[in-house]
C-alpha cells in the first residue's frame, strides 16, 4: 500500500530532499536521483550508500519456505511481544506508528485496530501479501530512513539492534531519534551481552535442543541461519543507556526477560511438533521433498496457519501455552538479564545557549 500520508513525508535516504511525482516514479527535489516503481504495494527507497554490514535477511535462503507471508494470530513468543508492546506503548489513533524492521509486516496488521497510521520500514522485500493490501510500506536502511523529521510520535523495533554493529546502531538510533518527534515513544525488544545467572538455564536447554538435532527428534537450522549475523553491540544495560542517551533518548520503563519456559516451550516443544509434521508431509508427498527448496517447510506452515484459523484445539491449546510463557516475565521480569523489553522516550534537543552544552 501506498497512501497520500506516506508521499508526503517521504524524502531522498541521500540527501534529505523532497520528493515528488506518482509513486511509479518519484523524483527528488534537491539531487534530481529518481526512484522509479518496483511495486505497486511498497516503496524502494534506498539510498545509494552502501554499507560494509548487511543482514542476512537480505538473502533469499532465508526466506525459502516462504514463511514471511504467515500472519495468522500471534500465539507463543509473538503474542507475549505483541502484549508487551501494546502495555508499554498503548497507540491511540492519534498515533503516527513507525515499525523499523518490520519484516514481513506481522506487527503492524496485528495492530491495525488500535486505529494508528502505520508505515513499516525494512531492508528487505518480503512484506506479506495480506500486509502489502493494507499497510504502508517501504523498503530502505534503518541506518538512512528516507522520512522527514519528527514525523512520527510512536515507534517500534523488534529483534532488530542486535543484528547491528556498534557503528551501525549509533546511526539508527540516531535516524530513530530524528523522525521521533519530540515526547516520542519507542519500544524496543532486544539484548545486551551481560546476562542474568538465570541464563544457565537456557544454555542447558540450548544444549539439549542440540542433542535432540542430532538424533532426528527437531531441525534448527533455520534457527542458526536467522541468528548468523548476530553481532550483539550492547555489553551491558549500562551500555544501552549511554548509547541511548548520546541520541536524545532516555528509558522510562524496562522489563526483563529470561524465557526458560519459553525456551523449553519454542527450542523443544514447538521444534519437535514442526519436525513431526515435516516427516509427515514427507510421506504423504511420497518423499519427493526436494522438487523445490522450502516446499516442505511451506506446506508444514500452512497446515499450522490453518489450524491456528480455524481457533479450535490447537488454536487454543497454543494460547494455555502462551499463558505459561508468561511466567517468565511474572517470575523473572525484575531480574537483570541480557534480553529486555524496554519503552523509550525522545527527549529535547539540547538549546545551543544552555550551560553546559558543548557546540556541534
Amino acid at each position: 500500500m501506498i497512501s497520500r500520508n506516506l508521499l508526503s513525508l517521504v524524502r531522498c535516504p541521500d540527501c534529505r530532499g523532497s520528493l515528488f511525482g506518482q509513486s511509479e516514479n518519484l523524483l527528488c527535489s534537491s539531487c534530481g536521483r529518481a526512484f522509479p516503481s518496483v511495486s505497486p504495494d511498497f516503496l524502494d527507497l534506498r539510498p545509494t550508500q552502501t554499507f560494509t554490514d548487511t543482514t542476512v535477511y537480505q538473502d533469499e535462503v532465508l526466506h525459502t519456505d516462504a514463511r514471511y507471508d504467515i500472519t495468522s494470530a500471534p500465539v507463543l513468543s509473538a503474542r507475549l511481544r505483541q502484549d508487551l508492546l501494546r502495555k508499554f506503548l498503548k497507540i491511540t489513533p492519534r498515533d503516527r506508528l513507525i515499525d523499523l524492521g518490520c519484516g514481513n509486516g506481522r506487527s503492524l496488521l496485528w495492530n491495525r485496530g488500535m486505529g494508528a497510521w502505520s508505515v513499516g520500514v525494512d531492508v528487505s522485500p518480503f512484506f506479506s501479501s495480506e500486509v502489502r493490501q493494507v499497510t504502508d510500506l517501504v523498503v530502505s536502511d534503518l541506518r538512512r530512513l528516507p522520512l522527514a523529521n519528527a514525523s512520527f510520535t510512536k515507534a517500534v523495533s523488534l529483534d532488530v539492534l542486535e543484528h547491528l554493529s556498534r557503528d551501525d546502531l549509533s546511526l539508527m538510533l540516531g535516524e530513530t531519534a530524528r523522525v521521533l518527534s519530540v515526547g516520542g515513544q519507542f519500544f524496543v525488544y532486544s539484548h545486551v551481552m551481560k546476562n542474568s545467572p538465570l541464563a544457565s538455564g537456557l544454555r542447558v536447554i540450548n544444549m539439549f535442543a542440540r542433542f535432540l538435532e542430532r538424533v532426528g527428534v527437531l531441525d534448527l537450522a533455520h534457527e542458526r541461519l536467522r541468528k548468523s549475523d548476530h553481532r550483539n553491540p550492547l555489553a551491558d544495560l549500562d551500555d544501552l543507556h549511554r548509547m541511548l542517551r548520546k541520541h536524545r533518548l532516555h528509558v522510562i520503563k524496562i522489563r526483563y526477560y529470561t524465557p526458560l519456559i519459553g525456551a523449553f516451550i519454542e527450542n523443544i516443544m514447538v521444534r519437535a511438533g514442526e519436525q513431526f509434521l515435516r516427516r509427515r508431509a514427507k510421506r504423504r508427498s511420497g518423499g519427493q521433498d526436494t522438487a523445490r527448496p522450502g516446499a516442505l517447510d511451506r506446506a508444514v506452515r500452512t497446515e499450522a496457519r490453518l489450524w491456528i484459523e480455524k481457533r479450535g484445539v490447537m488454536y487454543h491449546s497454543l494460547r494455555l501455552v502462551t499463558w505459561f510463557m508468561k511466567l517468565d516475565l511474572l517470575l523473572f521480569g525484575r531480574i537483570k538479564s541480557g534480553p529486555f523489553f524496554a519503552l523509550i522516550e525522545r527527549m529535547p534537543d539540547p538549546s545551543p545557549s544552555s550551560p553546559g552544552v558543548p557546540a556541534e
